[in-house]
């Protein structure tokens, strides 16, 4: 497993984080073996979320089951997006206090004293940047929140926020696999005219490895916005094939290899990978045993159905 330095702590944390969305059936015993087997391929780190239903509270449970297992565990949740009470649909919440009450349920539910890592979950078009520091301030300095970040949210909203937060943002989670590019796309295409030229996010790899921050990529073997998995997939055909033919040239596996793709971009990269399954954490774990080539990375983003200019 390979390591980066996390937030102005310089925590060290596993470039592979193993994400809870799916957990909602598993017992809190199945919950606390699937974190163990994570730890013992060298990803320490665990990501979940209050709008993924019970997965704050199973993995509570689990810490509670299984003792000392919450302080080998690199902890980060997120928060912000809530069920609106009159329509079938969900709203955007980053007010002060709806922020400190998030976390006081989070911290709850998933028997801690503190968490690693906050996340503001997608952009709110009313945040008051100035009550998201003191927040951030007051979780800050009561020991229950040690670093701060974001989800989806491009330089603007990042450059807006940062003004006022004490803070640097050391993370922003946004969705990225070898079949969804747009951010590459309009990097490769600069100043041309087709499709792929509009800068829809204001370079936010470029952002990212200029402040030191962690791009966490989310979705990493799927393709389009949830359109499922891109393995086996016969409109990526070529694509699985690339996968399967470096795979075997570095006697592994196709989801190593997809993983290894995320990762390779020259910044502090990581991947969160949301199986339920321990043999396919131990695939994930593996995409940091080696290092793909350019020629094997442009490989992969052409097979996809991309076009160099």
């Amino acid at each position: 497993m390979r390591y980066i330095e996390f937030g102005p702590q310089k925590t060290k944390v596993s470039e592979v984080i193993l994400g809870t969305m799916r957990i909602w059936e598993k017992t809190p015993e199945e919950v606390a073996t699937l974190i163990e087997s994570a730890l013992g391929v060298g990803i320490n780190a665990v990501d979940t979320a209050p709008i993924y239903g019970p997965s704050e509270g199973k993995i509570g449970a689990a810490f509670a089951l299984t003792p000392g297992l919450r302080d080998r565990v690199w902890l980060q949740t997120k928060l912000g997006i809530r069920k609106h009470p009159r329509l079938d649909a969900n709203y955007f919440d980053f007010s002060h206090d709806y922020i400190i009450e998030s976390v006081e349920e989070s911290l709850r539910a998933l028997q801690t004293d503190h968490i690693d890592s906050l996340l503001l979950h997608r952009p709110d078009a009313l945040m008051v940047p100035e009550e998201i520091a003191d927040a951030f301030q007051q979780l800050h300095d009561e020991g229950k929140v040690l670093d701060f970040g974001v989800s989806n949210q491009n330089v603007a909203m990042m450059r807006r926020l940062q003004r006022y937060l004490p803070f640097p943002i050391a993370a922003n989670q946004v969705q990225l696999s070898a079949a969804f590019t747009p951010a590459f796309d309009s990097f490769f295409n600069v100043n041309m005219q087709n499709e792929a030229s509009p800068m829809r996010d204001d370079g936010i790899f470029e952002y990212a490895y200029d402040h030191d921050q962690a791009i966490q990529a989310w979705s990493v073997l799927q393709h389009g916005y949830f359109g499922g998995v891109f393995f086996n997939n016969p409109d990526y055909t070529e694509l699985n094939e690339a996968l399967d033919r470096i795979a075997a040239d570095h006697d592994t596996t196709r989801t190593a290899v997809a993983v290894n793709w995320v990762l390779r971009y020259p910044g502090k990269m990581q991947a969160i990978v949301g199986t339920t399954r321990p043999e396919r954490v131990a695939e994930a774990a593996a995409a940091c045993d080696f290092e793909m080539s350019r020629e094997e990375w442009y490989e992969v983003y052409l097979s996809a159905g991309n076009r160099l200019p």
